[in-house]
């Protein structure tokens, strides 16, 4: 898109209610972070609008985000998946998933939760993100940490400051914007 998201989205039948009711929220749900996270390790060379039409078959896929299951894949589950022409069947990022879902399971050790680990460790730069994420997970390049930490709240961007979405966001109290109030300053120029 040549205009920016906060422009482009509106109206758009998939763009749309994601810019206007997930982009930027936050959320301490961990099936929630993980369906982004698989979602954004898919789009990967992809177009988001991709991802947001074949979301309902990941979510089908995938058992629902569910950590747990998604954990207990084997070889079988793997197979189903790559067969899968709802999804994208891409051997690298259906292993990262099935492999960065048991790594959340080991987060819940440490962090309680998926959530309880990202709150440990905000905020920080993005440069800081994305080598915590390469240390910690699978297929996890610096513009998908960028984009799963700013589609949550962690890193500021999702939206222009004079988007009226912007407000709802704020009001919300991202992380991002908690730090800043804090005094935060390693996100760069003030967003």
């Amino acid at each position: 898109m040549s205009l920016t998201y906060c422009a482009a989205a509106p109206g758009h039948p998939h763009h749309g209610p994601y810019h206007d009711g997930e982009y930027g929220f936050p959320s301490s749900d961990d099936s929630v972070l993980f369906e982004r996270l698989v979602l954004e390790i898919n789009q990967a060379g992809l177009s988001w609008l991709t991802i947001l039409k074949k979301r309902d078959a990941f979510r089908a896929a995938f058992d629902g985000f569910d950590i747990d299951r998604v954990a207990a894949y084997g070889e079988a589950d793997r197979a189903r998946l790559l067969a899968d022409a709802g999804i994208i069947r891409n051997r690298l990022k259906v292993d990262a998933v099935i492999e960065n879902a048991r790594r959340i399971i080991a987060l819940r050790e440490s962090h309680g939760s998926f959530h309880g680990w990202l709150s440990a460790h905000h905020p920080l730069g993005k440069p800081d993100w994305v080598k915590l994420f390469a240390r910690t997970f699978r297929f996890t390049g610096g513009e998908i940490v960028g984009e799963f930490l700013m589609s949550l709240g962690y890193l500021p961007g999702a939206h222009q400051p004079d988007c009226p979405v912007q407000a709802t966001v704020l009001s919300l109290s991202p992380p991002w914007k908690t730090a800043v109030d804090g005094g935060f300053e390693g996100y760069g120029p003030a967003k």
